[in-house]
């Protein structure tokens, strides 16, 4: 239940200004069908957020427990700085509909989140925790809980939101899971 939570409550307070947020708000303008936009961001979410994971279990089996603990503790650290640059999308970099609405949010959302911060969160966390499911499902809602409220409100509910001061909570918990990590809090979950 751990990592889900914390899977869910950190990818939900760094999506808030990600690229892919900024991709909702487009894709919502644009389309003005929330219906179909939610599904496809939840149908990228998973399928990225799986892969991402299973990338993060993967690194455990290729580092020892030491190893792991200081890369996954540094990892953390780094991403608790990065959620401080606030992301920008091009807003001409509006998706065609050549596939329809569902498709191109998955297509778009897909590609959008490779490499994104709320990636490799999750690859972190899934290396940090020994439940795979539990993080991507947690990831997924978070994603999810980010999102879906841009697709419906649009920018004018996220222009209420103190971007800093959302994004400074998710870096303190970045840095204390970190912090956390490196002193060997959680052992028995790495690895």
């Amino acid at each position: 239940m751990e990592a889900f939570l914390i899977s869910a409550g950190i990818v939900a307070l760094a999506e808030i200004g990600d690229k892919t947020q900024l991709l909702a708000f487009l894709l919502a303008a644009q389309f003005r069908r929330p219906v179909p936009i939610v599904l496809g961001i939840f149908t990228a979410t998973v399928l990225n957020h799986a892969f991402a994971g299973a990338a993060g279990a993967f690194v455990t089996t290729l580092l020892g427990p030491d190893a792991l603990r200081w890369v996954l503790g540094l990892s953390f650290i780094a991403m608790a700085g990065w959620i401080l640059v606030p992301d920008e999308i091009d807003e001409d970099a509006r998706p065609a509909a050549r596939y329809g609405v569902f498709a191109t949010t998955v297509i778009a959302f897909f590609l959008a989140e490779m490499g994104d911060k709320t990636q490799i969160a999750t690859v972190a966390l899934a290396a940090r925790f020994d439940s795979l499911a539990a993080v991507v499902m947690g990831t997924t809602l978070g994603m999810m809980l980010a999102n879906v409220p841009a697709v419906y409100l649009g920018r004018s509910a996220a222009t209420r939101v103190p971007l800093k001061l959302v994004h400074g909570i998710a870096a303190l918990i970045f840095a204390a899971l970190g912090v956390a990590t490196l002193l060997g809090a959680g052992d028995g979950l790495i690895g």
